[in-house]
């Protein structure tokens, strides 16, 4: 496990905004030039409008100009390593992060490729 990513999504899991859930997530991402970008799960009363950690990460890094990444870790306190939701793999897919950290508040983790969580994903290769 990448104890960086790690310490990084557990001190942003504990900005997340989680008043109908309670589950709080925090994500890091690092950029191929070395910098890391965190994210915490935010909820609306209009659950469409909740982002979750993940996006919010690599939304933060996309807005500093970031395109290209190394590792995604996400992390909650969960029995086993949390998982992505749909979207966020989506996200991943769309900028190419193929090396994704699954981790749990206990330390557990699995590392995962892109491919696995989203085995037919829409990239921007079928795009063109």
């Amino acid at each position: 496990m990448d104890l960086i990513l790690f310490e990084a999504a557990k001190a942003a899991r504990k900005n997340a905004y989680v008043p109908y859930s309670h589950f709080a997530v925090g994500a890091a991402v690092r950029a191929k030039d070395g910098r890391v970008f965190t994210g915490c799960n935010i909820e609306n009363a209009s659950y469409g409008l909740t982002v979750c950690a993940e996006r919010n990460a690599i939304f933060a890094a996309v807005k500093e100009g970031v395109r290209d990444f190394e590792t995604l870790l996400v992390t909650a306190d969960t029995e086993g390593p949390v998982s992505p939701c749909g979207a966020c793999r989506q996200v991943m897919a769309e900028f190419g992060i193929s090396h994704i950290e699954l981790t749990n508040l206990k330390g557990l983790s699995q590392c995962v490729s892109l491919e696995e969580l989203l085995p037919y994903g829409f990239t921007l290769k079928e795009k063109e």
